[in-house]
């Protein structure tokens, strides 16, 4: 039924009378905001009040006909639930009535309980702003918004900096009385489930009236002016903005927002309508294209995805740009608008942007920390790889290396030697003195735990302990690394090296239990019963597969997965007589190096690939070669031969192809050629499988054909929604830096999943990195500066030892070797879309990102801004007449040409 008292204050408040064209109606936000706590009887109290027009409940009473104890009773209740504002004045309570937005909607949606009690408060300020939105785009100058962005101050320190209006510090020093609150847009955001997984608490700052206003009602909590500056401090950690309500006047406001570009209402006006006129302040982005190194910070912490990353590089024809359109010249309507921007931001301009960054997993900002290298500021480098990859200098050992596969330098010589530059960088992490600690954000009280410490496990500990979440990673095995440290052999990662890694993340206080078993000593039930409430499953390949061959279950036959966890774990004792290895990938070549290093008369690879097609690392393989592992190439087993249950040794038959004409695996033999090999022992290294016991028991998880879990690809959820999933139990047997980066996916994902209203996917960035065309690109004329290179020991030392013998680089080598990247990659800006507010500056650590003054706008007061947006709509509508006829000739002879 319609309270129509309530429908009148509707209208009231929108400065509109009912009956009129644009009268308010039950359809509309501005009543639904205020059906669900607000009375008729209420409504006729507040009915009598004024826009920031301060009245007494005596004066009210006597305007509305009620008593006096009954009037302040109204009043108070309607403060109290935001239709009208409350302030002690010359020591009586006086209230009035103020706009829609900035106003009584965050208000009302700032009260606690109003707001967990009546969801649609949220989903009525969302709609306000999609009603208004589309109205305004174009028709509101610079400085004439509802909400102005305030750059963050040490973005225009120096010569840009003019105007004490476009300062923080100067509203705090205009205080005295301070309040802390909830973020309006994102409490409204999350009461419709639609949150971007930055946390509505305690983000925004009231000042004067406001914050009496805040406090009295229970909106917000007292702080003093030192705690509002490290709140503005905490925010530009975190990646926020600053914006003001901006129609006080010039130089005033009344509160400090810290805003992000997916939750904020106001930002949704530059990002929704491509309107950032409306909210923008004075100054604009510039990018100083030589000293930009392309690590993309700046380019996922732009909130109006007004950066993105590109090419430095010329190319050989320049692609015509269309002509740029901006609301004020043309109609700007519905084909104009990106109202998908919450989970379409794009990272990369259409032509790609440097391989290197595209193509590592992670998407580390591998130029910038070569350039950091360069520059001898290697813990800001270890800190900039950090940022994606928890085990830098785990990865420095086993990386497979896909950034300088694809290395534009390797078209001119050779690829840049990135992870020995990473390496080298990573060995200050070893040290406890050096290690590099982040800071942890916040403190949660939500448990959360991991199965299984491999790399995507440990990956995903180590951001969410980063977020401020208390994390436990249960470890079947007695030793923790999963397959780091049971399927790598030490010459190749020493356990020392995944040792002090794990350590950083036992500072950071991460838990570890080993020697739990989930699924069998411990089920996901009973976790959750014990309070966690997400648990992140990683718990690897670590299972060989066999072939079904005859023979197979001779004593001497064993799979390569078992041979080097035996190993790992210092069980295996010496290998006497010949080894057979079959398979052709790097867990084949550890194997048969390893079975070396045990006292093997011979070892031999058998393999179906040709030499060239082996998918082990060519330089693995020619360490196997070099340790005198003779690999025979185009051979396949048919059988297991053996005496008195022992194994003699194998038949192999000519493998004519490996895959078939549609890139499938389908090996063709020809049965004519047989050959049968002596061996005292038969490793199969053909493959891994998932274990996965009785982890799955009485979950809604779902396997694929191949035994992988089924997970959303973007946010590795599963079929069961607390759970989620990622590394080798999702893509099959893959890389540690491929886990690593899903690791991160799965920590994000959590982070959202565990906290009221947060969406998974809404503000997520989808990383989609790209590379140029490198045929594009002009490479003459480049020095032929040499790669390079680490020092190896020779094959017959380095099979006498599982210690890593392999060299790393000097401080001389790394600056050579750093000076010969390219720089192929650079953030191009969009200023029409940037909004000045300074949050790129913050990333920036190469002065390659600064603010640079293009406006001059001032706030304009409520009483004035009536005017100012009648006479620029009127402008802008004359101009669009006239450009109309002159744009429809352009098409046209664009068209033609």
């Amino acid at each position: 039924m319609t309270k129509e008292r309530v429908l009148d204050l509707a209208n009231k408040i929108s400065r509109v009378k009912r009956g009129s064209r644009s009268e308010i109606t039950t359809a509309d936000p501005e009543y639904k905001i205020l059906a669900p706590i607000m009375t008729d009887e209420m409504a006729e109290a507040v009915l009598c009040l004024e826009l920031k027009q301060p009245k007494s409940a005596a004066e009210v009473a006597e305007l509305c006909g009620k008593d006096l104890a009954t009037t302040e009773a109204l009043l108070w209740r309607s403060a109290e639930v935001g239709a009208a504002f409350v302030n002690e004045i010359d020591g009586v309570d006086k209230y009035w009535l103020d706009i829609w937005v900035p106003g009584h909607m965050e208000m009302i949606v700032n009260n606690k309980e109003l707001i967990a009690q009546y969801p649609e408060l949220g989903a009525a300020f969302d709609e306000y702003g999609k009603k208004k939105g589309p109205m305004a785009a174009g028709n509101i100058p610079v400085g004439a918004g509802p909400m102005r962005v305030i750059p963050i101050e040490r973005a225009i320190d120096g010569d840009t900096r003019s105007a004490s209006f476009e300062e923080v510090s100067k509203y705090l020093n205009d205080n005295s009385v301070f309040s802390l609150s909830d973020c309006a847009c994102r409490a409204s955001r999350e009461a419709i489930g639609e949150g971007c997984g930055h946390l509505k608490e305690d983000m925004c700052i009231q000042m004067g009236h406001a914050a009496e206003y805040y406090i009295r009602t229970g909106r917000g909590k007292p702080i003093t002016k030192e705690q509002a500056i490290e709140v503005i401090k905490r925010a530009e950690a975190n990646g926020l903005m600053h914006q003001i309500p901006n129609l006080d006047g010039s130089g005033k406001t009344h509160a400090i927002c810290n805003c992000c570009g997916c939750g904020c209402f106001a930002m949704r006006l530059a990002n929704m309508w491509r309107n950032p006129d409306m909210v923008r302040s004075n100054y604009q982005v510039q990018i100083d294209e030589a000293n930009c190194v392309a690590c993309g910070e700046c380019v996922e912490a732009c909130p109006t995805n007004a950066l993105r990353l590109g090419k430095k590089l010329c190319k050989s024809s320049e692609s015509k740009k269309p002509d740029f359109e901006h609301p004020f010249d043309v109609d700007w309507g519905p084909d104009k608008w990106n109202p998908e921007y919450r989970t379409n931001k794009e990272v990369v301009e259409g032509e790609g942007t440097s391989p290197c960054k595209a193509e590592c997993p992670a998407h580390i900002g591998i130029q910038g920390y070569i350039k950091l290298a360069a520059q001898g500021r290697y813990q800001e480098a270890l800190e900039l790889i950090k940022k994606e990859n928890p085990l830098p200098a785990v990865c420095g050992r086993i990386c497979p290396r896909k950034c300088e596969s694809d290395c534009t330098r390797g078209d001119i010589d050779d690829p840049i030697a990135i992870d020995e530059i990473k390496k080298f960088i990573a060995e200050q992490d070893l040290n406890a003195d050096n290690r590099f600690l982040p800071t942890i954000k916040n403190r949660y009280d939500k448990p959360i735990a991991i199965i299984g410490s491999g790399p995507a496990g440990l990956s995903c500990a180590y951001f969410l302990a980063i977020e401020g979440y208390p994390v436990t990673v249960f470890e079947k095995q007695p030793v923790l690394g999963g397959m780091l440290t049971l399927g790598i052999p030490s010459y190749r990662l020493e356990k020392e090296v995944i040792n002090a890694e794990i350590d950083v993340l036992k500072t950071l206080g991460v838990e570890f239990k080993t020697g739990v078993e989930v699924g069998k000593d411990l089920s996901l039930a009973e976790l959750k019963e014990l309070g966690f409430a997400a648990f992140y499953l990683a718990i690897g390949a670590q299972k060989g597969r066999m072939l079904n061959l005859e023979g197979e279950d001779a004593t001497g036959v064993e799979s390569g997965v078992d041979f080097l966890r035996e190993v790992n774990l210092g069980q295996r004792e010496q290998l006497k007589g010949d080894t057979i290895v079959i398979g052709g990938g790097n867990v084949a070549i550890d194997v048969a190096r390893s079975a070396a290093r045990l006292g093997a008369d011979q070892v031999s690879i058998y393999c179906l690939e040709s030499r060239q097609s082996m998918p082990a690392h060519e330089s693995e393989v020619e360490e196997a070669i070099d340790e005198e592992v003779a690999i025979f190439n185009e051979w396949g087993p048919t059988r297991i031969l053996t005496r008195d249950g022992n194994v003699t040794g194998v038949e192999f038959q000519r493998c004519l192809s490996t895959f078939d004409d549609q890139g499938r695996f389908n090996p063709t033999f020809d049965a004519n050629q047989r050959i049968e090999v002596a061996a005292d022992n038969v490793i199969l290294s053909v493959g891994q499988a998932m274990d996965w016991g009785e982890l799955l028991a009485d979950t809604k998880m779902e396997l694929n054909r191949n035994q992988t879990l089924i997970v959303d690809p973007t946010t590795f959820q599963s079929g069961q929604e607390e759970i989620f999933s990622g590394g080798d139990i999702v893509t099959g047997p893959n890389f540690a830096i491929d886990a690593i980066a899903q690791g991160k996916e799965g920590a994000i994902s959590i982070h959202r999943f565990v906290q009221h209203g947060q969406s998974l996917v809404i503000g997520r960035v989808q990383r989609n990195y790209t590379s140029f065309n490198k045929q594009e690109l002009h490479l003459s004329g480049y020095d032929r500066a040499p790669r390079q290179q680490i020092s190896h020991a020779d094959g017959k030392t380095s099979r006498t030892t599982f210690k890593d013998l392999r060299g790393t680089f000097t401080a001389e080598q790394v600056q050579k070797e750093t000076e010969r990247c390219l720089g192929c990659g650079v953030v191009v800006a969009d200023p029409y879309m940037c909004v000045g507010c300074g949050a790129c500056t913050m990333k920036c650590r190469f002065d390659a990102v600064s603010l640079v003054k293009n406006f001059d706008a001032e706030g304009v007061e409520l009483k004035q801004v009536k005017k100012v947006i009648i006479k620029h709509a009127l402008k802008r509508k004359l101009n669009i007449t006239v450009n109309k006829p002159i744009r429809k000739i352009k098409s046209l002879l664009t068209s033609r040409s």
